[in-house]
């Protein structure tokens, strides 16, 4: 006996379905669009010779309580929290779809979103000033790496959506 699989085509699913289906998406192009992020960073901290930023496990210990125990556990807490979070903007991106916001239109705003947030959530935090503060480098660093998290999180959704 053989078992088919069969799909629904997009537009006869229910709402719930196309919700699920749009954050799924989303979920996996954040995490995608993470990845790219991390390459431009990793790339742009070994050409100008800087470390990494502590500021994701900062965010958490601020939010959480959590204290990392050593520089390890603050690097552990690091990389998860930046994974998450990026994976986590990525619902923004499928909301963006559900709520008919798709293509380049759709990577702008989810780039002004999570930046804005950034400006807003890290000096609420006390983890220092908005970037732009710190010098046109800096905050031109900072948009470069958004803007490549933005525009590969929506070219990943794009692609998984089949546009």
């Amino acid at each position: 006996m053989t078992a088919t699989l069969t799909t629904r085509p997009a537009d006869r699913l229910g709402p719930a379905d196309r919700t699920v289906l749009a954050l799924g998406r989303g979920a996996l192009a954040g995490l995608l669009g993470t990845a790219a992020m991390t390459v431009s960073s990793t790339i742009e901290m070994r050409l100008q010779g800087r470390g990494a930023s502590t500021t994701p496990a900062q965010a958490v210990a601020e939010v959480t309580g959590v204290r990392p125990a050593d520089d390890d556990a603050q690097q552990r807490l690091n990389t998860v929290a930046h994974w998450g979070y990026g994976t986590a903007w990525g619902l923004a991106r499928g909301a963006l779809d559900l709520a008919g916001r798709r293509g380049p239109l759709a990577s702008v705003i989810h780039l002004a979103a999570v930046l804005g947030a950034e400006q807003v959530m890290m000096p609420a935090l006390g983890l220092g000033s908005p970037t732009p503060r710190y010098g046109a480098s800096a905050a031109a660093t900072d948009a470069l790496h958004h803007v490549v998290y933005a525009g590969a999180t929506g070219l990943a959704y794009d692609a998984l959506a089949g546009r």
